[in-house]
């Protein structure tokens, strides 16, 4: 048996998956901390993780798989690596951390990307690098710059999470492009790292490892390496790439018009584009999508929504029976007609929303008439404002020239509900495909790919599985987009 193996390394676990080559099959996966991984915020907007602990549930999570699946450590041909994307590590020369990581929700960086911003003008900033530097890695390298000169001195390389793991596998320092996009360091213009942004920072360009291919020879297992994780020596690091890039990946993602989704806590929709574009208000961003060349750009667009399935789940608690299910919700939800009779509800209640220019909307809900409405119209409504964020969020992405005709998504969290599938595909006339994968399986397909094991994306997704289709159903998207027209006049009427 030949199998590839895969990690996800999130700020709340590391998980590990292990494939069989030829099947296909996810044979074992494990996750580390069985509780959510502490983030230290040691002031107010701050968030830090330490690598160390990465590496600690990297190991726990291999020995588990490895044990339960009885592979051979021989037997493993490749491994591939998702991160969470935009931290920030610090290394010296002998490659010891220098501090904990400034994760991705840290918020600490703003005004150092906000100033940039200013300093550069919006026309290096959105046409070269594709977006406002922001809170991005590089304003907190900046942050670390200003505020921790010491420490800032003794850095020979800094890294993204993903980048600190490849060098704890191989012990050699190396990033990617479209690692160095996401951290706003890669220029698409000039098809180098930002002089611009470096010299604004007063980076040195030797403070950023040597950038290696996506797919492909990105070094192999050392002898300590490998005998800390009971694997073999010299075993091939393959694939690395950010959480959202990979995740479009593992849904067979790579083709401009396709769009990956997800719909938890709150969603994301990661749709590719064909063409080096931006969205002038920078309300989503724009990264190097895995597949991504010069010659044949593949841009990664990412719209995240963050009142999504923390929306329902208040419903639920708040506003449905006791007790009910989800699945009871949605059958509840069903008694009323789609457009909710009326109902609007905008799902702004988690925070400043990107693609409203960052500002702090607020829930609101708009047309109930208290002899009409009940529950039901309040649930569905619900719902469907959360699929019309998604479709105001695609028509910005449809702006910069996509043209989204397939949504690829894994069947879970709000893709379990029929409601919110079929209003999905009715108001953006798109195919939805569900699939059965994730993080660390898609990472261990493409360590396949890197490593030379599968010769196509084809051969490579050929075996994953398809759970079902939703195509839109003709005769209700009138009624699906008057529903929109009247969600998105409440949004317009109330910026």
């Amino acid at each position: 048996m030949k199998y590839l193996l895969g990690y996800d390394i999130g700020s709340s676990s590391v998980k590990a998956s292990l494939l069989d080559v030829k099947s296909g099959k996810c044979v074992a996966s494990s996750f580390f901390p069985k509780q959510e991984a502490p983030i230290c915020a040691r002031c107010a907007g701050w968030a830090e993780q330490n690598p160390e602990d990465w590496w600690s549930y990297l190991k726990q999570a291999t020995e588990v798989v490895m044990a339960e699946s009885q592979a051979h450590p021989a037997d493993v041909q490749a491994i591939g690596i998702s991160y969470q994307m935009h931290g920030l590590v610090c290394v010296d020369k002998d490659g010891k951390v220098l501090r904990p990581s400034i994760i991705w929700c840290d918020s600490r960086a703003v005004p150092y990307g906000e100033k940039a911003f200013q300093a550069l003008g919006s026309q290096i900033c959105l046409e070269h690098l594709l977006n406002s530097p922001g809170n991005f890695t590089a304003s907190k390298l900046a942050w670390v710059k200003e505020n921790e000169p010491e420490l800032y001195a003794r850095i020979d390389k800094i890294m993204l999470p993903g980048d600190y793991i490849a060098m704890r596998l191989t012990g050699e320092a190396c990033t990617t492009v479209s690692g160095l996009s996401e951290g706003m360091f890669w220029d698409f213009k000039e098809n180098s790292l930002s002089s611009d942004l470096m010299t604004y920072y007063g980076f040195d360009e030797s403070l950023i490892p040597q950038i290696v291919p996506t797919f492909g020879q990105q070094g192999g297992l050392t002898a300590t390496a490998a005998a800390e994780l009971g694997l073999a020596q010299g075993t091939p690091i393959s694939y690395r790439a950010g959480d959202q890039p990979n995740n479009a990946l593992s849904l067979n993602v790579f083709n401009p018009g396709e769009i990956a989704s997800t719909a938890g806590t709150s969603g994301v929709v990661y749709g590719v584009n064909g063409q080096v574009a931006y969205d002038p208000q920078s309300r989503v961003n724009t990264f190097a999508h895995v597949n991504h060349t010069a010659e044949n750009p593949r841009l990664g667009v990412l719209l995240c929504i963050n009142g999504t399935g923390i929306l329902n789940s208040w419903m639920r608690r708040i506003v449905a029976p006791e007790g009910i299910s989800y699945a009871e919700m949605n059958d509840l939800a069903a008694q009323a007609p789609i457009g909710a009779a009326g109902v609007s509800v905008l799902p702004f209640g988690n925070g400043a929303e990107r693609m409203l220019q960052n500002r702090e909307a607020g829930c609101m809900t708009f047309g109930v008439n208290f002899n009409i409405h009940n529950k039901a119209h309040l649930l569905r409504a619900a719902q469907e404002g959360i699929v019309f964020s998604f479709k105001y969020g695609i028509e910005i992405m449809e702006q910069m020239g996509m043209s989204v005709r397939r949504i690829h998504a894994g069947k879970a969290n709000m893709f379990l509900s029929p409601i919110f599938r079929d209003t999905l595909a009715g108001v953006t006339g798109a195919t939805i495909e569900l699939f059965d994968t994730d993080g660390s399986v898609g990472a261990a397909r493409a360590a396949g790919l890197g490593a030379g094991i599968y010769c196509s994306t084809e051969e490579a997704f050929g075996t994953l599985r398809h759970l079902a289709t939703i195509e839109p159903v003709v005769a209700n998207q009138a009624a699906y987009a008057e529903a929109y027209a009247n969600w998105k006049d409440c949004v317009e009427r109330n910026k």
